[in-house]
């Protein structure tokens, strides 16, 4: 599926990626009829007791990476800054991970508050795609998410060091002006990642260049809200949400 993961950043409508935290939200993403399906770091972790992006979640990253591939859409797993410091580590990991079947990964260059040197990241991003070079390696910067060199030259200078190194995309979150969204497609000549914008839908974002959207850890996030909503409204006798599915509906999922 790997193959097939590649063009769908080429369509006519930019890749809409939902990003699932366990088997059940990622089979009913793919029932659902989304064309690929991700993962949520923050939802990883913290289902598992974890913080986010603090290196600590991969074994249950990796665990879950043998229960997706079970899906009928290709599946790209985030490993946060690759989960170890040496990058023969990290390859390693991703070979595993192309091994099962995954089509895709995003790798950040997020280090806690900080960014990583873009020298040393380029090595990372060598390495990986050297060892799976199939592998979609969306290369991700993190300079408007932490708000370090937030800006388009200082974006576009680590964006053209990582595809130099061999990235197949590029993934700003944090990118929200149409006007920087616009520089940053217009000159990298790779796929370019932002995370959904409630002011932009896909139809404007594919008219800035964008080729992809993802939903980061807004449906982890949107399902904690329905789930103490709807524990509310059973303490207080209240009328439950509609359109909750029935038990054999989500049985099916693992079937």
């Amino acid at each position: 599926m790997t193959t097939e993961f590649h063009a769908l950043h080429h369509a006519d409508r930019p890749l809409l990626l939902p990003n699932a935290w366990d088997f059940a939200s990622a089979a009913a993403l793919a029932a659902a009829g989304f064309a690929a399906i991700g993962t949520t770091s923050l939802g990883v972790a913290a289902a598992a007791g974890l913080p986010d992006a603090a290196g600590l979640a991969r074994d249950e990253t990796l665990a879950l990476a043998r229960r997706l591939v079970r899906l009928p859409c290709p599946v790209t797993i985030d490993i946060e800054a690759g989960f170890h410091t040496d990058p023969g580590e990290v390859g390693d990991l991703v070979v595993e991970l192309a091994d099962l079947g995954v089509s895709g990964i995003n790798l950040e260059d997020g280090r806690g508050h900080q960014l990583a040197d873009p020298t040393t990241q380029m090595a990372l991003v060598r390495t990986v795609k050297r060892r799976a070079p199939d592998v979609f390696l969306n290369a991700r910067t993190d300079t408007y998410w932490l708000g370090v060199d937030a800006t388009v030259p200082a974006t576009l200078d680590r964006a053209r060091r990582y595809m130099d190194a061999g990235a197949d995309g590029i993934f700003v979150p944090g990118l929200a002006r149409e006007e920087d969204i616009a520089a940053v497609t217009a000159a990298v000549p790779v796929p370019v990642n932002v995370l959904h914008l409630p002011a932009l839908g896909l139809d404007r974002l594919g008219e800035l260049g964008v080729r992809r959207v993802s939903t980061g850890s807004l449906l982890f996030r949107a399902a904690l809200h329905a789930t103490v909503t709807t524990a509310l409204a059973v303490r207080e006798d209240q009328p439950l949400p509609p359109g909750i599915p029935g038990y054999a509906e989500i049985d099916a999922l693992s079937r």
